[in-house]
């Protein structure tokens, strides 16, 4: 298991050694959505906020 920094609050996000890109994983202190963006080296992003008209 690896860890992560949460870009909003900066606390270490436990990520499991099976994560996929794009997947989205939650910071257990701000309650963040996490995006993976890369596996190699392990980084994260704010996921983007649902937009109203998202699979119209």
């Amino acid at each position: 298991m690896n860890k992560v920094a949460c870009p909003e609050c900066d606390s270490g996000v436990a990520a499991e050694d099976t994560l996929r890109v794009h997947e989205i994983i939650e910071c257990a202190e701000c309650s963040s959505e996490l995006e993976v963006v890369s596996l190699d080296p392990l980084l994260v992003a704010l996921a983007p906020e649902i937009e109203e008209d998202w699979g119209e």
